[in-house]
C-alpha cells in the first residue's frame, strides 16, 4: 500500500504533513509514504526537526496551490504544483491513495476532472466522519457541490450507506436528510424533491432530520448540498470547541473548582475524545476512481495521521469496487 501525500497543502505543511505521514507509517501497513512537495523545503524542514524518516521517497514539483487561489488552477495555472503532480501520480498508479490539506476547490477539481468520477455517479462529493453523542455519522456533501439537484441528493444517500455499511460496519445504516423540519412538506424545493426520490429508494431512509437532532446520532448518514453541508461541518466544530473551552475555563476559576475537576476528568477526557474532530482527520472523496483523502486545512500531526488513516480503510475495503458493483445494479 503507498499513500501519495501533498507535502504542500494546508496551514501547517509541510512540518505538520510530514510528521503525521511518519505517524501513519509506524501505526499502520503502509508500505511507503510518497511526498510530493518542494524538495528542498521538505529536506530542510526534516532536517531542522530532526524527523526519522523511513519508507518514504520525495517527488519534487516546483510550485503550491493556496488556500485563495482559484480552484481551476490545479488544472492549468499550476500543472507543476504539489497537488497536480499528486493527482497525476495517483491516475498513473505510483500510488494507491492521495492525501491533501489543501484547497477543498481544488481538490475537488483534481478529483472529478483529473482521476474523474466512477461510472454512474452524477457529482462526487466529500464526506466526513463525525462524532455524535450515540456513535459516529457521515455527512455529505461537505463542500464539493454547492449547488445540487434532487438526484445528486438521492445519490449522496446511496454513497454514503455503501460507505457506513463497508468502512464503518454498520448494519443497515439510516439515511436523513438535513431540512428544517422533519414534516415531508418543509423545506427548499430541493429538498422536498429530494425526499420524494428518497423515500422509495433502496437503502434505509428514514426522513428529514433537523439540525439539533443531528449531534444525538439520531441518524448513521445526514444528506445535504455541500452548502448546507460545510455550514452545519463547521458550526458543530466551533461548537464543540466552545463547550470544551468553557468547560476548561469554569473548573480552573479557583482552588475549589480545580479540586471539583479532579473528580470529574476521566469523564471529561472521555467527552472531549469523543467530539475531537481530529480522531477523523478529514473527508473522503466519494464517488471517484481511486481514494482521494481531504485532510483539514489546519491538521497538525495527529490530524494528518488521522487523514491518512481513512485512506487506509478506503483501500483496504476495496470501497471503489464495492461502489461499481452497487452502481452497475
Amino acid at each position: 500500500m503507498k499513500i501519495i501525500v501533498d507535502a504542500m497543502g494546508g496551514d501547517n505543511a509541510p512540518l505538520e504533513i510530514i510528521k503525521g505521514s511518519m505517524l501513519a507509517l509506524d501505526e499502520f501497513d503502509i508500505d511507503e509514504i510518497i511526498l510530493v512537495g518542494d524538495e528542498q523545503k521538505i529536506n530542510a524542514c526534516i532536517k531542522d526537526n530532526s524527523i526519522e524518516i523511513k519508507n518514504t521517497s520525495i517527488v519534487h514539483c516546483s510550485d503550491a496551490i493556496d488556500m485563495c487561489d482559484d480552484p481551476t488552477s490545479v488544472l492549468k495555472a499550476k500543472p507543476d504544483s504539489s497537488m497536480a503532480v499528486g493527482f497525476r501520480l495517483l491516475n498513473e498508479g505510483r500510488g494507491d491513495a492521495f492525501v491533501s490539506a489543501g484547497n477543498t476547490g481544488a481538490i475537488t477539481v483534481g478529483a472529478t476532472l483529473i482521476t474523474k468520477r466512477i461510472k454512474g455517479v452524477k457529482r462526487p462529493a466529500i464526506a466526513s466522519v463525525m462524532p455524535s453523542a450515540k456513535k459516529p455519522f457521515l455527512m455529505m456533501d461537505c463542500g464539493a457541490n454547492a449547488e445540487c439537484k434532487p438526484e445528486f441528493l438521492y445519490q449522496f444517500g446511496l454513497l454514503g450507506s455503501i460507505y457506513m455499511k463497508n468502512v464503518m460496519k454498520y448494519d443497515n445504516p439510516t439515511v436523513a436528510l438535513a431540512n428544517n423540519g422533519t414534516e415531508d412538506t418543509k423545506g427548499t424545493p430541493l429538498v422536498k424533491e429530494a425526499y420524494a426520490l428518497m423515500k422509495d429508494a433502496p437503502y434505509n431512509f428514514i426522513g428529514n432530520i433537523e439540525g439539533r437532532q443531528i449531534p444525538f446520532g439520531d441518524a448513521d448518514v445526514v444528506v445535504a448540498d455541500g452548502f448546507t453541508g460545510n455550514l452545519i461541518l463547521k458550526t458543530y466544530e466551533g461548537v464543540a470547541k466552545v463547550l470544551m473551552n468553557g468547560i476548561k475555563e469554569a473548573f480552573y476559576k479557583n482552588t475549589l473548582s480545580k479540586l471539583s475537576y479532579l473528580g470529574v476528568r476521566s469523564g471529561i477526557n472521555d467527552m472531549k475524545t469523543q467530539f475531537d474532530y481530529k480522531e477523523y482527520g478529514g473527508a473522503v472523496m466519494l464517488g471517484v476512481k481511486k481514494p482521494v483523502i481531504k485532510a483539514h486545512g489546519s491538521a497538525d500531526a495527529r490530524t494528518f495521521k488521522n487523514a491518512i488513516k481513512q485512506a487506509v480503510w478506503f483501500l483496504e475495503t476495496d470501497l471503489i469496487k464495492i461502489i461499481e458493483n452497487e452502481l452497475s445494479k
